[in-house]
């Protein structure tokens, strides 16, 4: 979304937990495309609040997980902000081989980004 649209729409990334480490797969495939994932870090909503984010300045919450989707709608319902659920494939467990699991989350990397041009333009 950064690399997209820079600073004009304000974005941050959140979880259900914190405290995973960024995927290895994830980070080479974002950076096949300019985007720079290995100093990024996973966000709870929980730190995001105590970090000083709160929910209502935000106009919309996307789920990409049923757990996170059930965690976005609950807190939503104290703040005016929309929840739109884009499920998509879950790359972790998919592949043997080191290609196999890059064109897995090449896919996945793939959805995401349809949906966001779709959404965003």
């Amino acid at each position: 979304m950064k690399k997209r649209h820079g600073h004009s729409i304000y974005v941050q990334s959140a979880g259900v937990m914190n405290d995973l480490e960024i995927d290895g797969f994830a980070i080479a495939v974002c950076a096949e495309i300019g985007v720079e994932l290995s100093r990024h870090r996973t966000r709870s909503f929980d730190e995001m609040r105590d970090l000083g984010d709160d929910l209502e300045q935000f106009d919309l919450i996307v789920a990409l997980t049923a757990a996170s989707r059930r965690v976005a709608r609950e807190l939503a319902r104290h703040a005016h902000v929309e929840v739109e659920y884009w499920p998509v494939m879950d790359p972790t467990g998919v592949g043997e081989t080191r290609e196999q699991k890059l064109r897995s989350y090449r896919q996945t990397r793939e959805q995401i980004a349809e949906r966001l041009e779709r959404r965003f333009g």
